[in-house]
């Protein structure tokens, strides 16, 4: 099993060197594959905002796809830039609202107001998560603890889509996202309590 399963890897990971090639070949500008991916999630947002879940997650995880090609295409091209890092995360924050926002069309339209609100905390939690992070490092070096990153998120999103179970995800991506927040705050005042901070930090409320 460990050999066929390493086998999979290893065919996975060759196919995919061979896309990244095939793509980076083209002298395609990796900002638009992530421009591409934004796009593509509007599309699995609109299926959301109808009901059609299963659509929805098949296109989040094309959309997955994509994220994970503009890094690497960058990197065979020798085009990673800073600004092209930015770029990334911003417009990865407008694809995960714009699913929730997809959802909260759903349940606003459907009239089921409690879910409305589900999804608005599941919104807010997943911005705070990422909002967190970033803010913290630019006080402290590192702070990725906490476990609902985008990626767990996604996943999440996908198997509520394809087993039309999206109310149980939202509860524990509301939850667990809220819980990874307070656990970023308290692990930022940790360290700068300790005097991990990045030297000549500028300090402003």
């Amino acid at each position: 099993m460990a050999t066929f399963t390493g086998g999979i890897g290893t065919g996975g990971k060759w196919l995919l060197d061979r896309i990244v090639g095939w793509i980076a070949a083209t002298g395609i500008n990796p900002n638009f594959l992530t421009f591409l991916g934004l796009l593509v999630n509007f599309a699995a947002a609109a299926n959301f905002a109808v009901g059609n879940f299963r659509t929805g997650a098949l296109i989040i995880f094309f959309a997955g796809f994509l994220d994970m090609l503009d890094g690497q295409v960058a990197r065979r091209q020798k085009r990673v830039t800073a600004f092209g890092a930015f770029y990334d995360s911003t417009l990865d924050r407008y694809a995960d609202m714009a699913l929730y926002m997809g959802l909260l069309v759903y349940y606003s339209v459907s009239g089921r107001t409690p879910y409305v609100v589900l999804a608005a905390v599941a919104t807010a939690g997943s911005v705070m998560v990422s909002y967190a992070r970033a803010r913290a490092e630019s006080l402290i070096p590192l702070c990725k603890v906490g476990f609902m990153e985008r990626p767990e998120r996604l996943v999440l999103l996908i198997i509520g889509g394809l087993f039309n179970r999206m109310g149980p995800v939202l509860w524990v991506i509301a939850v667990i996202s809220t819980i990874t927040v307070i656990h970023r705050i308290f692990h930022t005042w940790q360290e700068t309590r300790a005097g991990r901070t990045i030297p000549g930090i500028k300090l402003a409320q």
